[in-house]
């Protein structure tokens, strides 16, 4: 019975992959190219190329740590929808700390712009937390709310307190040497990754096998059993959102520093790795081993996108659909298990029907 039901878990995560790119597949037909060759090259130069998969390890980077920080909250039915503001919060801070501290010693540097990160990343997170716990505000209009009024903020500093007057665009100053990740070799990949890797360790311990682990999946099943049974939501949710907010701050500096060395109006890209970061947690099920899994294979679509431009006449922008058609898939899965729509559906559609 438990291996039916891990099987039936692992085909619903694969059906919306395999229909996105069966979709994908149609339109690169119609538009006269062979679905094969062109995602041969997607997979082919990201994955099977030394210098693509360093790459593709590198952008999966800080998509496992929002991938992580979606992860923790959702799976106790808290939806801190703030990811990408806290981790452009953390970011920006962390440029700014890597770019005007006068500290030499790389290691302190490095140590103080991560640090950075997670405290502005905890900062974001804690004033929807407060207001969950205590007002019982919703938290994801709250974050979402958030998210904008971080973005305006950060658009005003980066253009007047901190900009670099240097620049032709609006952007602040680059990070010191100092406070930079070095590249392993010929491609992009730096310590970040293996700092990303061992956050995953812990987060993976954390939730499987310690007691705010088990006490996570208690609120997410039932908080009111949960509280009736001596737990403190109201301490775990701020717990939760502190440990979601910190790992999206960390992901926002390690991203300044292993790859962007500044930040600008377009550090986070479109959509933006907080929300690449909400679609990597649905892919994975809101599991570790699973989000670290999503990561590389999101930042396969990502890696491979621009060798489909060099190498066939496809357009990268089909791996923009092929992301597009899994996301309302996993949207409509999502909603589906947390509301039971279909189940809802079908009884009103047998109403209609007597």
């Amino acid at each position: 019975m438990h291996d039916n039901h891990i099987s039936k878990k692992i085909l619903n995560t694969f059906v919306p992959v395999l229909v996105a790119f069966a979709i994908g597949a149609v339109i690169i037909l119609i538009a006269g190219d062979n679905p094969l060759t062109v995602y041969g090259v997607l997979f082919k130069k990201s994955l099977f190329n030394a210098k693509g998969f360093a790459n593709t390890l590198h952008y999966a980077s800080p998509m496992i740590l929002t991938g992580l920080a979606i992860a923790i909250t959702f799976k106790a039915n808290i939806f801190n929808m703030g990811v990408e503001g806290q981790m452009l919060f953390g970011a920006f801070f962390s440029g700014i700390v890597g770019a005007y501290l006068p500290i030499e010693s790389s290691f302190v540097m490095k140590v103080l712009c991560i640090l950075t990160g997670a405290v502005c990343g905890m900062i974001f997170a804690l004033i929807p937390a407060l207001l969950r716990a205590y007002l019982h505000v919703d938290e994801m209009v709250v974050t979402l709310t958030l998210n904008y009024a971080m973005a305006k903020v950060l658009e005003y500093l980066s253009s007047s307190v901190f900009r670099d007057q240097g620049s032709g665009y609006v952007c602040t100053p680059t990070i010191q040497n100092s406070a930079m990740f070095t590249r392993f070799g010929n491609n992009k990949l730096t310590a970040f990754f293996f700092i990303a890797l061992a956050i995953f360790v812990i987060m993976w311990v954390i939730m499987r096998k310690s007691v705010l682990g088990y006490e996570v999946t208690a609120i997410g099943r039932n908080p009111k059993f949960a509280e009736a049974s001596g737990m403190n939501t109201r301490k775990k949710i701020i717990i939760l959102m502190l440990i979601s907010g910190a790992l999206a701050g960390i992901a926002g500096a390690g991203y300044m520093m292993s790859d962007q060395f500044k930040y600008s109006l377009s550090f986070s890209g479109s959509p933006g790795l907080g929300w690449d970061g909400m679609l990597i947690a649905l892919l994975g099920r809101h599991s570790p081993v699973g989000i670290l899994v999503a990561s590389i294979f999101y930042s396969v679509l990502k890696t491979g996108a621009d060798n489909i431009n060099l190498y066939t006449d496809i357009p990268k922008e089909i791996i923009a659909v092929i992301q597009a058609i899994m996301i309302l898939f996993l949207a409509v899965k999502f909603f589906n298990e947390r509301y039971g729509l279909f189940k809802k559906f079908g009884k009103q559609k047998k109403e209609v029907v007597k």
